[in-house]
């Protein structure tokens, strides 16, 4: 015997939908038993009991399953408009992000047009800049320019290094002591 306990527990979880209702597989007890299978089988099946139950003549077991059909349709009808409300929930979502990528796209085209056109923006290039112009100065005496020692060095060459002079025997003889005539200081 099972005790109170553990059925009310898993009769509350039963009652809580999870995940996708439309293709979820359900067992319904019926009036005839156990009918498995996803809320459209299922109606479908209890639609079928219903009429056959009318052609019999018995309204009670008509209407018992068409009672049943019809509370399968509430729920599959409810998951349908859950489904349908997230699908366009995304749907707006995804239009709205398009939107953002389009602006942003839109305004670095519009940016890069400008920089391309130069409105009031400085040119990369050297080269597009307006250059001055060159005046050539005949003679180049009174070119008015400053004169740099670089400059100075280039108009006067530099005078040859003299070649340094080896020491005469003179020299030498001058730098080391003369020898002495007394033997007894050389020892």
């Amino acid at each position: 015997m099972r005790s109170s306990k553990s059925r009310s527990r898993n009769k509350s979880n039963r009652n809580r939908p999870s995940g996708n209702i439309v293709n979820r597989v359900f067992d319904s007890s019926g009036p005839e038993g156990k009918v498995r299978g996803t809320p459209q089988q299922i109606i479908d099946k209890y639609n079928q009991l219903a009429r056959d139950a009318q052609l019999a003549g018995d309204r009670v077991a008509t209407e018992n399953f068409q009672q049943h059909a019809e509370h399968y349709l509430r729920m599959l009808s409810e998951a349908q408009r859950e489904q349908e409300a997230k699908r366009e929930e995304q749907e707006r979502q995804n239009r709205e992000r398009q939107a953002e990528r389009d602006r942003e796209r839109q305004e670095r085209m519009e940016r890069q047009e400008r920089e391309s056109n130069g409105n009031n923006q400085p040119s990369t290039d050297p080269g597009d800049a307006p250059q001055p112009d060159v005046i050539e100065v005949g003679g180049g005496e009174d070119s008015g320019l400053v004169e740099t020692p670089e400059a100075k060095a280039e108009e006067k060459p530099k005078p040859a290094r003299k070649p340094r002079r080896k020491p005469t025997k003179k020299a030498e003889a001058e730098d080391t002591p003369p020898p002495s005539d007394n033997p007894e200081a050389a020892e």
